[in-house]
Parts: structure tokens; sequence; C-alpha cells
């Protein structure tokens, strides 16, 4: 959770902290923003993040829906999660590894 404080006595604007779970839940929206893709649903939902010196390391397990291009769907993946996370944290993201553990078949395939 981000916490804000502040004294209004104080020349200090005050000090922004992020739990992890405020980047994870980042991260999940981020991947939802792009079509064709679904977070795994595992107990920690298919995100797993390391906070490391260069910044943050995720790795993403995630399912695609059948007909798009996984190339460009990892790379959307990993764009739109280095987006949302610098724009909203004042983390850095080092790297972004993206697991394809499934894909969803329409039931016409099958």
């Amino acid at each position: 959770m981000a916490h804000l404080r502040h004294d209004s006595s104080s020349t200090q604007k005050g000090k922004i902290s992020y739990d992890a779970g405020i980047v994870d839940g980042i991260v999940a929206l981020a991947i939802k923003e792009v079509d064709g893709v679904t977070l795994l649903n595992t107990k920690n939902n298919g995100v797993r993040l390391a906070f490391e010196k260069n910044g943050i390391v995720a790795d993403i397990s995630v399912k695609v829906d059948y007909g798009y291009n996984v190339a460009s769907l990892v790379f959307r993946i990993q764009q739109s999660i280095k987006h949302n996370v610098e724009s909203m944290t004042k983390y850095k993201v080092d790297k972004i590894n993206v697991h394809i553990q499934d894909v969803d078949f329409p039931d016409n395939l099958t």
C-alpha cells in the first residue's frame, strides 16, 4: 500500500513508500490492457517480482488466445508493464520475462 506522510510544519514534502502488492497490482492491470492475453490464475496471480539493484525483474506467466502473434503479444506485454510501473512508481524496470503457459483455443477448433 502507498503511504503519504505529510507534516505541515516541516518543509519536507512527504514520502511515498510502495508495498510490493501495489506493484503486483500495477503489473496485473498493465497485462489486462493487452488484448489476447490472460494472467494465469495462480496463488501469486502469475506475477513474480524481484526488486534488484538495477530495477525490478518481473516473471510473468500468461495464457494467450489462439490466433495472436506470440512475439507481438510478448512485446506489448513488456511495453505495457514497463510504461505503467515506471510512470506510476519510483521504480525502474530492468527485465520482464514472459512465460507462455497455455493457449486458449476457441470451441469450434477443438
